[in-house]
């Protein structure tokens, strides 16, 4: 028989993604295996990579479950790598992240309602009738804390109240201590109610072995008008007389001529009030 030879010989020529092997000339007068291939493996338990594709219509994931169509994606599915956005990402359904979410800033749909800024400042509210609740434990560090435009800088323990500072909110401890301490103070002092008997050193001057006693914080200082002087058993008036404190010794001066005579040292001087003891 006789050889049958193509006027025209067969070719088959590589393209994009599809090799054939061998590209020479078929003219048919010998038996010629050709073998065409693309570069992956095309099988179930494959899986099969693209650069790019193009959509015409829709891609079915899962038997529906996943639809891929017109820039939107249907269904569900786990996202296990990095997603990176360089335009708005637009979700209208429930988000569940199970870790870290890092945001330059975060805007709740109302923007007035809850912002989170790129310093780390924070906005929460957009009128004096919101109600922010907490629950657990807050910890909070910085200098101040503003209340209706007033500034709180600490919330001290100061129990003397040395500090006198117009800034900082006192705890129940440091009030109960410093109250109880003046408390003490103050009965202590309006308590001190004593007589002792003093001697004429002069015609106008008496001494008295005794020291007045120390009015605490908030009380007036101890004058003459916290006593009561009697001279030979008549009380004596306090605009005729003053007190001064020397060392241990309280002298008393009188003034002769409001009294109405001179005092002799045998007269006898007797003092109630204020002495420290």
């Amino acid at each position: 028989m006789a050889d049958l030879i193509l006027k025209n010989p067969l070719k088959f020529q590589d393209g994009t993604g599809f090799d054939v092997s061998p590209e020479s000339e078929i003219f048919g007068n010998a038996k010629v295996v050709v073998t065409f291939a693309i570069d992956q493996d095309v099988d179930k338990s494959q899986v099969v990579e693209f650069v790019n594709t193009t959509l015409t219509n829709q891609v079915k994931i899962d038997d529906g479950d996943l639809l891929i169509r017109e820039n939107k994606i249907s269904g569900s599915f786990t996202q296990t790598g990095n997603i990176i956005t360089s335009q708005p990402f637009i979700h209208n359904g429930n988000l569940t992240i199970g870790n870290i979410i890092t945001a330059e800033k975060i805007v709740s749909e109302i923007e007035q309602s809850t912002t989170i800024f790129e310093s780390g400042s924070t906005k929460f509210g957009d009128s004096t009738d919101d109600l922010h609740s907490r629950t657990g434990s807050l910890s909070m560090s910085g200098s101040v804390i503003s209340l209706n435009d007033f500034d709180v800088e600490q919330i001290s323990n100061d129990t003397s109240l040395s500090d006198e500072s117009s800034n900082h909110v006192l705890t129940e401890n440091a009030v109960k201590t410093y109250v109880d301490a003046q408390t003490d103070d103050f009965q202590t002092y309006l308590r001190k109610s004593f007589t002792h008997t003093g001697s004429f050193v002069t015609t106008s001057t008496a001494s008295f072995s005794a020291l007045t006693a120390s009015a605490p914080t908030g009380f007036a200082t101890t004058t003459e008008d916290d006593f009561m002087f009697f001279i030979n058993g008549v009380i004596t008036e306090h605009d005729a007389l003053t007190i001064q404190q020397s060392g241990s010794v309280l002298l008393l001066k009188v003034d002769n001529d409001s009294v109405g005579y001179d005092l002799k040292q045998s007269d006898e001087i007797i003092g109630f009030g204020k002495f420290n003891s």
